[in-house]
């Protein structure tokens, strides 16, 4: 397991699959349905939308606090919180059309990965270039103007939770190299672009407010940065995840049971523990390496993904065994293909786990859990 890869990037932990499981036999069909189907979809980036409540530029990244409502009986004063309650009334456009990149450019990806086809790579490029290199459409590399809130924040640390979707699109960047349709140029124009992200997220206020919060905010600023500094080839930003995965993630947000008590304790605990755990997880896959392998840390009384894991899968094999209440909102949208148990179970030869997330679905045509499922492509991710 952590097999390096030559050159600067330090390499994604990589675990030998178990015989039986032969990733791309059961993702072929689904990603190439998905692939085909995205090759007649026409980049869209943020600036075909606006808010008039932004104060952000054309090219600014937007969005507003999901969980932030007017007061009652006063429509224009400062907004208020209804913790895991989603304000339909909100601007998404930026979000939503995030979203829609983070989908379509992954499976072609994956799609060129499976087949070689270069209609899949070209098409790719085609996103790739609109998001992050055309002058008139790319998107600045900040988000400074993130989950708003209306009388209370022009924009919060918060949202930098907002970009968590493009830690596939790392992956299928990385996929693309040497493919046809994007460039040496073009490919490190992209790469560029997220080294500037990396750079102000680590270092803006709202970035290190980001950093600084106790629970799968902080789990996602960790697996971001390693994805950005992974394609970067950052090693200092690698190293610092790896010493706050174990000594700020492990030992603050994981009890002795292996569960996360600042997610149980909100209004959606399942959903909530299923995204921190994924999160977790993938920042490991992304950061292990042979000399530190993040799998197998633990603290002195046990903590670590292996008991997060094991905590967890009983109640994705079985929701009714769950021992906290239900979800506020979309309770019966989970669980997913979570990536905890595709990535554990690859890292710790476990067949069990592997052969649950064959069972869960891959796909959801629900908004909210498009939101918070950000590994959907895992060819992308298992070499």
């Amino acid at each position: 397991m952590g097999l390096p890869v030559t050159g600067v990037v330090l390499a994604a932990a990589i675990a030998v699959a178990p015989a039986a499981f032969d990733l791309r036999s059961l993702e072929r069909e689904r990603v190439l349905a998905a692939a085909t189907a995205f090759l007649k979809e026409e980049p869209v980036t943020l600036t075909a939308t606006s808010s008039p409540r932004s104060t952000g530029g054309r090219h600014d990244f937007f969005s507003e606090g999901d969980y932030w409502w007017p007061p009652p009986g006063n429509a224009g004063g400062p907004y208020v919180r209804r913790d895991g309650q989603s304000n339909p009334d909100n601007f998404v456009g930026h979000r939503q059309a995030l979203m829609r990149m983070s989908r379509i450019v992954p499976a072609l990806a994956a799609a060129w990965v499976l087949t070689g086809e270069a209609r899949y790579s070209e098409h790719a490029a085609r996103h790739l270039r609109a998001w992050f290199l055309d002058e008139t459409t790319r998107m600045a590399p900040h988000l400074r103007y993130a989950q708003a809130i209306h009388g209370v924040s022009l924009g919060r640390g918060t949202g930098i939770i907002d970009t968590i979707h493009l830690v596939e699109v790392v992956q299928g960047v990385r996929a693309l190299e040497g493919a046809p349709g994007l460039s040496k140029a073009e490919r490190d124009g992209v790469v560029q672009w997220f080294a500037e992200y990396l750079r102000w997220m680590t270092t803006d206020a709202n970035g290190i407010e980001e950093r600084e919060a106790k629970n799968n905010h902080g789990t996602c600023w960790v697996m971001q940065v390693a994805a950005f500094a992974w394609l970067a080839g950052n090693e200092e930003r690698l190293a610092y995840c790896r010493d706050r995965f174990r000594t700020v993630l492990v030992p603050g947000q994981m009890a002795k049971d292996g569960s996360f008590p600042l997610e149980t304790a909100r209004t959606k605990p399942y959903g909530y523990s299923l995204f921190n755990l994924d999160a977790m997880a993938t920042a490991a896959w992304l950061l292990s390496t042979p000399a530190d392998d993040l799998w197998d840390f633990a603290l002195p009384d046990g903590r670590g993904l292996r008991r997060a894991v094991a905590f967890m899968a009983p109640f994705i094999r079985d929701r009714k065994r769950w021992p906290f209440p239900p979800d506020v909102m979309y309770d019966d949208q989970w669980p997913m293909r979570q990536a905890s148990l595709l990535f554990a179970g690859l890292s710790y030869g476990d067949t069990s786990y592997l052969d649950l997330w064959k069972t869960l679905p891959a796909d959801s045509p629900v908004d909210e859990v498009i939101r918070n499922f950000f590994v959907r492509q895992p060819v992308l991710w298992v070499p």
